[in-house]
Formats: C-alpha cells, structure tokens, sequence
C-alpha cells in the first residue's frame, strides 16, 4: 500500500441552511473570511501539507464552487492592464491546474460517510485526508500538515481531536481512550453525537481525517447509525476492531467552527485582526464598539 499520503477529499454536498437566506444562490463554501472563501483555507491548507490531488463530492447548486477554481482571463488580462499585478498574484493564488480537482456528485444527503464514499473510486487503494470546510483552523503549522508527519510514524487512521465541554458532547464524536501519549491518544472505540452522562471522554472529532482504503471498504456495507445517516464515525471505529489502528490526534491551534454563524463571526474577527493591514483600523472600531455598548448598559 502507498504510504504518503497525497489525495483528500472535501465533502461539500451540503445545502448550508443555516446561512440562509444567503446560501440560496450561493454555495457555502464560497462565504468569505475577510476576502478569502471557507473552500480557499482547506485548499491552501491541504497544499501546505503536499497534497496532489483534490476530490470535491458536490450535489446540485454548487457551480460557482467549481467556477471559483477556474481561470478567469477577461478579469487576469484587466488586472495586467492596469498594472496590478498584485492582485494578480492573488487571483492566480485561486486557480488550479486542470487535472488537479476531480468532482464527484452525491445525489442523495445520506451524511458524511456516504459523502466520503461518493469519492471512492478516485482514492483507489491509498490513504487519504479528509478536510470539512466548516472547520477553519489557524495554526502555524497547518494542521493537516502536523496530522500527516504524526502518519508517517504511525500509519493507520488518524482523527483531529479537540477538548470540548460536556455540555458540548451530543454536537460531536467523542474518542473512548485506550492511551494518552500527548499528541497522540490511541483509541478503543469511537461514539457519534452521545448524551453528556454517556461522554467516553471530552476529546471530540473534528473535521480533519488521515483514513486507510479500509474505512471505504467499511463504508460500502455501513448501515445507518446516528440521525439516520451514514456515520463516518462507525466506519472509523470498525478498523478499531479489526486492527487496533485509529489515534486520535491533538493539534496545535485555533479550530473556529464556521458552521455556525457565531463560529463564523469569531472567525471573521480573528482572521481580520492577525491581517497587518487590517488589524489597527479593525481593533480600533471593535473597541468602540464594545465602549459604545457597555455606556449603553
């Protein structure tokens, strides 16, 4: 088996509800962080890493996902006019090589397992990533890049773990530790979205995977778990079963949760305040802000 880990897959199907009305024309992924969309952070962060090849499983609706990496030579031929060429060293930063995507379409929202699965006849019999958008993660070293240097010491399944709350717990897959080794936790079993008293522990799965050709094959035979969807989750803690390879990984970072619309308004702040061009003008409007409301009090 290939071990370097170069394809992932970016499960990008979903309808986005939760930002309606805006995600009715638009797809979510397409939402900005100051001036760059969710779906540029997860590209640039699986290139840090060195991936190759980039998997995207979509469904109806999300053209302008696929356009945004595409060249775009009446606005390229604009910008060399006006002699802007930075720019244009931007715009060329969001345009990919052909060959380097691939699209493949869920017809059916049956969860993320199935999404993963949509994509398995392009992973073939290698290891792959698997990177959810909705997780934006801010981190010196990019943390799909920490996920897959711990892989090349441990092979197997790897998940991106985070402390979470016990209030938190029935939002995530909680890990059920077998060893604590720091970074590393290898892990026994693996629970989907449980009530606060049945908690395994507070490390929680969040949206960054390193998975075997195994977990496919797991996939093809899933039976619907949590919510009546296909669990990734369950397919993961198969290979616990059958060959004691899952770890749970803590990464160094910030993980914001752009799923939610207070996840993706932390974001927005975060991200504008570590820009050197924004942050002085930014911080100095959010501090009046903050004066102005607490007078108001």
């Amino acid at each position: 088996m290939k071990n370097k880990v170069t394809k992932a897959i970016f499960p990008v199907a979903g309808l986005g509800t939760r930002f309606l009305p805006a995600t009715k024309s638009i797809p979510k992924e397409i939402l900005c962080l100051v001036d760059r969309p969710l779906i540029q952070y997860a590209i640039d962060e699986a290139r840090e890493a060195g991936i190759e090849e980039y998997i995207f499983v979509t469904s109806r609706g999300k053209g302008a996902l696929e356009d945004y990496f595409d060249a775009a030579p009446q606005l390229e031929q604009s910008l060399k006019a006006k002699k802007k060429f930075d720019l244009l060293k931007v715009l060329n930063h969001s345009t990919m090589d052909s060959g380097e995507i691939a699209y493949v379409r869920q017809r059916e929202a049956l969860g993320l397992g199935h999404a993963v699965l949509c994509a398995e006849r392009l992973i073939g019999d290698e290891p792959f990533a698997v990177i959810l958008t909705d997780d934006v993660i801010a981190a010196d070293k990019p943390c799909l890049k920490q996920m897959i240097e711990a892989h090349e010491q441990t092979g197997g399944n790897i998940v991106a773990a985070m402390e979470v709350p016990p209030s938190k717990a029935s939002a995530y897959g909680l890990l059920d530790i077998k060893e604590d080794m720091g970074a590393l936790v290898s892990v026994k079993g693996m629970v989907e979205k449980p009530e606060p008293e049945d908690a395994p522990s507070n490390l929680a799965v969040i949206g960054r995977y390193i998975l075997t050709p195994g977990v496919m094959k797991n996939l093809r035979t899933q039976a619907a778990g949590a919510g009546g969807e296909i669990q990734l989750t369950d397919a993961i803690a198969k290979e616990i079963e059958k060959y004691d390879n899952v770890f749970g990984f803590r990464f160094d970072g910030q993980r914001y949760d752009c799923g939610s619309k207070a996840g993706f308004l932390q974001a927005t702040v975060a991200f504008a305040l570590a820009r050197g061009d924004l942050s002085e003008e930014f911080m100095e409007f959010l501090i009046k802000m903050v004066d102005t409301r607490r007078a108001a009090q």
